[in-house]
């Protein structure tokens, strides 16, 4: 045991100082491993290049933390007075401003909650954009459940506590919708989790973030910015108004203004990272030798995913034809660094490799669905349809969220915005029934069949006023009890899409229909699998011992055995909730 301690000590340490080296020469490799035999040990020299990475640093890629102080209401006398803060003293100022009457009273409520809300803006958000946003109420509260509940809208921006006064910034989005708590939440035994929630896509972002390069003090120049956007436009443009234009425009001799290329929209760090490793100012000649190098660099383990990013920010026929060669290595981690940076170059290559390790390898499938989506590539396309009907639920649902990135008008994916407050989606698809809701990115609900039927007898909580009631006869009755009116009611067949249907038309939201679904699968009622955020886990790590992993064991393999992580970015398509 001590001696295996003592190697593993040894491998750790020898990975930290692999590492450290890549890091010093401006690079991100994957972690140190045996060489390939493919791999030559006679490397051409490596040509002198200035890359942008060189003489500036990223702009613009943290997370923006966005705040707000709001009142939610709806709740069945769960609610509470707040007592006196200085977030009770920010809500009455804005409800003052809105000219709200006798909002002393309103508060005292118990169907209302004061609450705290956020949002976080990612990298390279643009206005209109739609995100997640938090609720929670504040840790004074004795409100005991949100769950119903419906936040007002929410001016949100970045805030401050200054002299016992809450101040606030520039305001940066809108929040307001149906709180969705955890179904299985008991406000007696799980307040924590009953007292806060999500509205998915609930916050509007009213500014674009900027994305850019600080260019770095020591290099601070005109001519240096104009030289770095001319190399950078080189590469890259978009359309703008119909006019083609470079992404990059230098503002000043220190600051140089980037446009997210389109097919990088949702993985804005690997964007970043291509145009840091563009070359500035590079002769014919040394391109051509530092293609040689690249070549060298790809068909080895320990170098190809920096290769591949490099070769992909060159982008021409050369070092694409560079990249075919290496998904043709013998080596699973070659193949695909090659083929995920042929994907952003939309080549037809990528696909075959990227769909076989999204199928086979959970290592790697994160980065294989991302990249495959980036594609304007009919082979790319199919290849995805393909994935809708295998068994591994994160490999289906991946593959739809990629064909929704590729083209959310598709007709195939049957997109209904049921009630106008969710996306709807009823997949005439082969393969074991699956139900597929969210508690992140949007929501979103989608039938993996479109022949799937609950079985009866059932009895089913559509939020505090929605009944789903089904007999030994086959049929359902969906009822909503209103006080002081008749029951509204509608009688449906044991179909699970025409049960949604009458629960959205009797007026249940997003969260009343998640409950009613939860609830059916843990009665048993619901017969097909029902997963939640079944999204491809990011930070898996590759045996490169098992040459074909199985789709069934997917987050097996042992951390303390594993061999190397992913080295490229965790694109933002398939990012879980903050």
């Amino acid at each position: 045991m001590m001696r295996c301690t003592s190697i593993d000590s040894a491998r750790r340490r020898t990975r930290s100082i692999a590492v450290a080296i890549a890091l010093c020469c401006g690079c991100s490799g994957p972690i140190l491993r045996p060489q390939s035999p493919e791999a030559r040990i006679d490397l051409p020299p490596m040509p002198d290049v200035k890359y942008v990475s060189a003489y500036s640093h990223p702009y613009g890629m943290n997370y923006v933390k966005v705040e707000g102080i709001s009142l939610v209401t709806g709740l069945a006398g769960t609610g509470s007075d707040p007592p006196p803060t200085p977030q009770r003293a920010a809500l009455m100022a804005e409800m003052n401003r809105r000219e709200v009457d006798d909002p002393n009273r309103l508060l005292a409520s118990g169907n209302t909650s004061l609450v705290l809300v956020r949002m976080f803006l990612r990298p390279g958000v643009q206005k209109g954009d739609q995100v997640d946003v938090e609720v929670r109420v504040p840790s004074q509260s004795e409100t005991t459940s949100l769950r119903d509940g419906w936040l007002l809208s929410t001016r949100m921006a970045e805030m401050a506590v200054l002299g016992e006064q809450i101040r606030e910034g520039h305001v940066l989005g809108i929040a307001e919708g149906p709180v969705m708590v955890d179904p299985s939440a008991d406000p007696e035994k799980d307040q924590a989790l009953a007292t806060r929630g999500r509205i998915l896509g609930g916050g509007v972002v009213l500014k674009s973030r900027s994305l850019g390069l600080v260019i770095n003090e020591q290099h601070k120049s005109f001519r240096v910015s104009q030289d770095m956007a001319k190399s950078i436009n080189h590469r890259f443009y978009a359309f703008v108004d119909g006019r083609k234009q470079g992404v990059a425009t230098p503002k000043t001799d220190g600051f140089i203004d980037l446009v997210i290329h389109p097919r990088y929209a949702d993985n804005v760090n690997r964007y970043m990272q291509v145009v840091r490793n563009i070359a500035i100012d590079e002769s014919v000649d040394s391109l051509q030798a530092r293609l040689l190098f690249l070549e060298q660099q790809l068909s080895d383990p320990l170098t190809a995913a920096n290769a591949a990013m490099r070769l992909e920010a060159v982008g021409n026929d050369e070092a694409k034809e560079t990249l075919r060669k290496g998904t043709k290595s013998n080596d699973p981690e070659v193949r695909f660094y090659a083929a995920e940076a042929l994907a952003y170059l939309d080549d037809t290559a990528a696909v075959e490799v990227l769909a076989d390790v999204a199928r086979n390898e959970p290592a790697f499938r994160v980065n294989a669905l991302a990249a495959l989506s980036a594609m304007d590539d009919v082979m790319a396309y199919d290849a995805l349809r393909s994935l809708l009907e295998v068994r591994s639920a994160e490999t289906r649902y991946g593959a739809f969220r990629a064909l929704w990135a590729m083209n959310e008008h598709d007709p195939f994916l049957r997109d209904e915005y049921l009630g106008k407050q969710f996306h709807y989606h009823a997949l005439d698809v082969p393969g074991p029934d699956m139900i597929h809701v969210t508690q992140s990115y949007l929501p979103e609900i989608v039938l993996f069949g479109r022949s799937q039927h609950f079985q009866t007898p059932l009895v089913l909580d559509a939020g505090k006023s929605i009944l789903v009631n089904g007999q030994a006869d086959g049929k359902i009755t969906v009822s909503r009890f209103s006080a002081g009116s008749e029951p509204q009611k509608r009688e449906v067949s044991t179909s699970v899409d025409e049960v949604i249907r009458a629960i959205v038309e009797l007026g249940g939201t997003y969260p009343d229909v998640v409950q009613a679904l939860q609830q059916a699968k843990a009665d048993g009622s619901l017969v097909g699998r029902f997963e939640v955020d079944a999204l491809p886990e990011p930070g898996r790590r590759f045996d490169r011992s098992i040459q074909q992993a199985s789709a069934e064991t997917e987050g097996s393999a042992d951390d303390e055995e594993a061999r190397f992580e992913l080295a490229t970015p965790l694109p933002d398509l398939f990012r879980r909730a903050r």
